[in-house]
């Protein structure tokens, strides 16, 4: 098992010229991972990449699994950002096109992700993180739902709102690994089979 000091920033940027430092190192490690993914990646290359020592980098980083989680971080970060906005601005007739456009775009465009999310069940940390990331998107969920279908039941809404975000986002995550043609169609038939569920959900009696 990964100790968790072991994939944790040996020092927090203080300075600016220290967090210069690190986001330049996350910057080159994304783009070095998205071109030979995560396996194909060593500690050598994201340093030769950033154009720095091997010491250097060490200095931040004690090994390479500690950047991935550190870019996977980022990744829930921007994530969840993402889909708070949109969710703040969509209405019950919009939320399923709105929110998956959203999923979809980022899980194919966003630098890195999809080498870095392949691996998840081989990280204990990355399964912690997405774990963390899907009870986000779950309160946020079951917030909104609460607000515009305040007929569905409490307990129904939760498992709803812990079961979308999960759903899709794994049929989602194939998708981005298929032609474009046929990702379109999985995209397209996933928004049928939410929207028919939302439907039959809105219409439900507590």
């Amino acid at each position: 098992m990964i100790d968790a000091q072991s994939v944790s920033p040996r020092r927090r940027p203080l300075q600016a010229r220290s967090r210069e430092r690190v986001e330049t190192i996350l910057k080159h490690a994304t783009l070095t991972i998205h071109d030979t993914g995560v396996d194909g990646t060593s500690m050598s290359a994201i340093a030769r990449s950033a154009g720095m020592s091997l010491a250097s980098l060490y200095r931040y980083f004690p090994n390479k699994s500690a950047i991935v989680k550190a870019i996977a971080e980022r990744h829930v970060e921007k994530l969840e950002t993402l889909l708070r906005e949109r969710l703040a601005s969509c209405g019950p007739e919009t939320i399923v096109e709105t929110l998956l456009d959203v999923y979809y775009v980022f899980y194919r465009d966003e630098p890195a992700y999809q080498a870095i999310w392949a691996g998840v069940e081989a990280m204990p940390e990355l399964q912690a993180l997405d774990l963390q990331e899907l009870h986000a998107n779950a309160a946020d969920l079951d917030a909104y739902l609460a607000a515009n279908c305040p007929q569905v039941a409490a307990g129904q809404r939760h498992a709803a709102s812990m079961m979308l975000p999960r759903a899709c986002g794994s049929l989602l995550r194939l998708a981005v690994t298929v032609p474009e043609p046929e990702a379109e169609m999985l995209v397209g038939e996933l928004k049928r089979m939410v929207r028919a569920y939302l439907d039959t959900l809105m219409m439900a009696e507590r």
